[in-house]
């Protein structure tokens, strides 16, 4: 019995070392880490909207990467911009004849000078008081003292003469006066074809105001519309926008336009001017000069500055002197203080159409010795036209 007892302990000794043995050996190897725990997602916070659209985003679907459409590596789509259209060139009308074409444009100096004129010496008896008052009639419209006093002695003479004075003869009797006060013999050709050299070169002075710029480019046209190429010289540097007003008038007629920067040296800009007309091969270099006060010496002399530097390629043909018809006898003024800085060989009246002052054309010529040779006759791009003397006094007098 003992026996068997010691054997039970024996068993269960060995039985208890065992699992020890095999616990220990368990404890050794590292447990894998337990998987972690997923997050707890919260929904974003709403978007701070107002009263009833205080809601929270609904859900949306989203495309998975595998969802999503990307590029084969092919060539890059090209997106073409519309073309830019060239500004369309025009085609100025002829200018033979244009001053016929806008005599109508003359209908308030013709009621003023020459309809005026015409009523007086139609009285029955043609009075001191009567000459006294067609001398009035002539001074007001700007004639001038000593044209005047010339043409009412001819026209006494004439009508004594006369004697008998029917409408008809009235009108030649007049007609023929004042074409000889205004100048049938002058030369007025505008210079823009010298004869051992191109381009012709032109030098457009004149206060500003009185339309120089716009002068200048409707003179471009009317140079295109009879066959000449042309580059502008942008040389009124000082007034702003004057560069671009002019490029403007140039680009609707195919002509070039130079330019500087604003502020820049005028004289620079119209020496480039020159010389980009002659690698050109341009017939005309038009010059735009800026604007000056004609009481500013030195800003006058600045002016001369821009003859002399052009012609140190080449002499200047024409110096243009734009007069406003409106200003009367104060143009007359800036018509004497240009003369004196650079040499005036023709003029250009602007707004005619605007004026009762018609006259100014001869006291114009008269104070500077040089012929009128275009004339503005309202705000269209082609009312600029050639001077001729007989269409202009019969626009005055009518028919």
């Amino acid at each position: 019995m003992d026996i068997v007892i010691l054997a039970v302990v024996i068993a269960v000794v060995v039985l208890g070392a065992l699992g020890g043995l095999i616990v220990g050996s368990r404890r050794k190897k590292q447990l894998p880490p337990p998987p972690p725990a997923a997050p707890d997602i919260t929904a974003p916070p709403a978007e701070p909207h107002v009263g009833d659209e205080a809601e929270t985003p609904r859900e949306e679907p989203r495309r998975t990467i595998e969802e999503v459409d990307l590029p084969d590596g092919s060539a890059p789509v090209v997106v073409e911009e519309p073309p830019t259209e060239a500004p369309e060139i025009e085609v100025p009308e002829p200018t033979a004849g244009r001053l016929v074409r806008l005599r109508a444009r003359l209908s308030r100096s013709q009621n003023a000078l020459g309809q005026g004129l015409l009523t007086l010496l139609s009285r029955e008896h043609l009075d001191d008081d009567t000459w006294e008052e067609i001398e009035d009639t002539l001074l007001t419209a700007d004639v001038g003292v000593q044209p005047t006093q010339e043409l009412v002695e001819r026209l006494r003479e004439r009508v004594r003469v006369l004697g008998t004075r029917t409408p008809e003869e009235l009108r030649t009797l007049l007609r023929e006066e004042l074409i000889t006060l205004v100048g049938r013999d002058m030369d007025r050709t505008v210079k823009t074809e010298p004869e051992d050299r191109k381009p012709g070169i032109v030098l457009v002075v004149g206060v500003n105001g009185t339309g120089k710029t716009t002068t200048t480019g409707k003179l471009a046209r009317v140079l295109v519309a009879d066959g000449q190429s042309v580059v502008l010289g942008a040389a009124d540097t000082f007034r702003a926008a004057a560069a671009d007003q002019l490029q403007t008038w140039g680009e609707r007629v195919g002509a070039y336009t130079v330019r500087g920067p604003e502020g820049g040296d005028p004289a620079s800009v119209a020496f480039d001017a020159v010389k980009e007309g002659k690698e050109m091969g341009a017939n005309v270099v038009l010059i735009d000069t800026a604007g000056r006060l004609h009481t500013k010496t030195g800003l006058m002399d600045e002016l001369g500055k821009v003859k002399r530097v052009v012609e140190k390629q080449a002499p200047v043909d024409e110096v243009l002197l734009v007069l406003d018809a409106t200003t009367g006898q104060n143009g007359l003024v800036q018509a004497r203080v240009f003369a004196e800085v650079v040499d005036i060989t023709g003029i250009v009246l602007t707004k005619l159409d605007g004026t009762a002052k018609g006259g100014i054309v001869v006291a114009v010529q008269r104070e500077l010795g040089v012929p009128v040779k275009l004339v503005g006759l309202g705000e269209g791009a082609d009312d600029l036209a050639p001077f001729e003397p007989e269409a202009f006094v019969d626009a005055l007098i009518g028919e």
